[in-house]
């Protein structure tokens, strides 16, 4: 084995080699991951239970079972069918169609947890029912629908505790480091008002002053939906049951993964599922691994002590006091914040979670709170580039980064002046701050 300082500087040089990669997009995500594996065991910075840590936390198969569940939401045409009764339910003003589309990034995240699979599922409808409302190419309207949709849905699923990486991410670290299991409804309840229903309100109004637009005079009416196939109705009871399952969990006490997996199963069992046994190998593994990777890059640098000296550094000049609630709270979102520039939306939970026992120690916060305060702060994308979905329905939507910036600036500089203050005075008003 290394000396121990060699073990830490070598360490870091995985962990800026890894995260730049991962910012930088400069290769796959998927060879980062697997580089930081054949690193971290070449170097002997660790023994292999913990450099492969990650492939026995549950966030990594909620995140494999939530691809499943998606893949079947297509194949079965589920997806599409919620789509089109969206359509048809959309209001004839283009305020109200944004704020339809950003409604239903949010409820979407309640059934198909994962957001590449619900951009590359609604993306494209969202194109046909700009088409069918007359918001043709070229037209703000068309622009402003796509990135309301886009961007809603990293930043409003942040509220719903299995909706998306960030958040397994976060959950899963928290456990590994720190023995801290999160429940579905608490969650929700602690930050779905103001991280879903004020920010998708700030997102709406964002969306319709920077790319203003009317409907022009109307939207076609589609044709009547087929019945729901036998396949359709099997996947909505295998849903229905697993978001009870979800939503349960205070009395059951099984954690959200091992329900997602359980259903990830009964999907591709023959006659009671929808999906064919090799429908596996079309899940797209190498979000599974990028996870996996994540926590054992988190759990290396906690073992070698170089997120210890992280901390002490950051602590030196972050202005964390004991008896400073508003400051604090205010510092740690700016960390989180921060923290996306160098890792995106992805990566930044990994590395503030890592800190969070000695931000809490330095804050006088109690830990959950240090924990739960990054997610008002890692759901406040300020570039386009801090979160793979939004780069996805640029790509799918044809969508100029000039204007998903511009909306992604807007939207992230008023939800941290508006929406950050007020999910602490939430908290406070429900119990979670004194």
């Amino acid at each position: 084995m290394w000396e121990t300082h060699d073990t830490v500087v070598l360490t870091g040089g995985l962990l800026v080699l890894c995260m730049g990669l991962w910012a930088t997009g400069l290769v796959a995500e998927i060879v980062t991951a697997l580089l930081f594996f054949a690193l971290a065991m070449l170097l002997k910075l660790a023994p292999a239970t913990t450099v492969f840590s990650g492939f026995s936390s549950s966030a990594f198969w909620l995140v494999t079972s939530g691809m499943v569940v998606g893949l079947a939401m297509n194949r079965t045409g589920l997806g599409a069918r919620l789509a089109r009764a969206l359509s048809d339910r959309l209001p004839d003003s283009y305020p109200g169609f944004i704020a339809g589309l950003v409604a239903f990034s949010f409820l979407l995240a309640f059934v198909m947890p994962s957001n590449l699979g619900r951009i590359a599922l609604m993306i494209p409808v969202v194109m046909a029912i700009c088409d069918a409302y007359g918001l043709a190419p070229g037209r703000p309207g068309r622009t402003g629908a796509l990135l309301a949709f886009g961007i809603a849905t990293p930043m409003l699923s942040a509220a719903i505790l299995p909706a998306n990486v960030p958040n397994l991410v976060m959950a899963g670290t928290a456990e590994t480091l720190f023995g801290i299991h999160l429940a579905y409804l608490p969650y929700l309840w602690l930050h779905a008002p103001v991280l879903a229903v004020v920010k998708g309100a700030i997102l709406t109004l964002c969306t319709v002053l920077i790319f203003p637009d009317r409907i022009p005079g109307g939207h076609a009416v589609p044709e009547p939906l087929p019945p729901l196939s036998g396949p359709e109705r099997r996947l909505g009871v295998i849903l229905f049951g697993m978001l009870a399952l979800w939503m349960s969990d205070g009395l059951h006490h099984i954690p959200p993964a091992w329900i997602g997996l359980a259903a990830a199963v009964i999907v591709m069992l023959p006659r009671v599922g929808v999906l064919p046994a090799d429908a596996f190998g079309q899940v797209p593994l190498k979000t599974c691994f990028y996870v996996a990777a994540l926590f054992g890059l988190t759990a290396v640098v906690n073992e070698t002590g170089l997120g210890r000296d992280i901390g002490h550094a950051l602590l030196a000049v972050a202005p964390l006091e004991p008896g400073h609630l508003a400051k604090n709270l205010a510092t740690l979102t700016g960390i989180a914040v921060g923290f996306l520039f160098a890792a995106t939306a992805n990566g930044a939970p990994a590395l503030y979670t890592a800190l969070a026992g000695e931000l809490a120690q330095a804050s006088g916060l109690d830990l959950m709170t240090v924990v739960m305060a990054q997610v008002v702060g890692y759901s406040t994308i300020l570039l386009p580039y801090q979160a793979p979905p939004i780069i996805m329905s640029m790509e799918l939507g044809r969508v100029s980064l000039a204007d998903a910036t511009r909306l992604t600036l807007a939207s992230g500089f008023v939800s941290l002046v508006i929406a950050a203050p007020l999910a602490f005075l939430w908290w406070r008003l429900i119990g979670r701050l004194p």
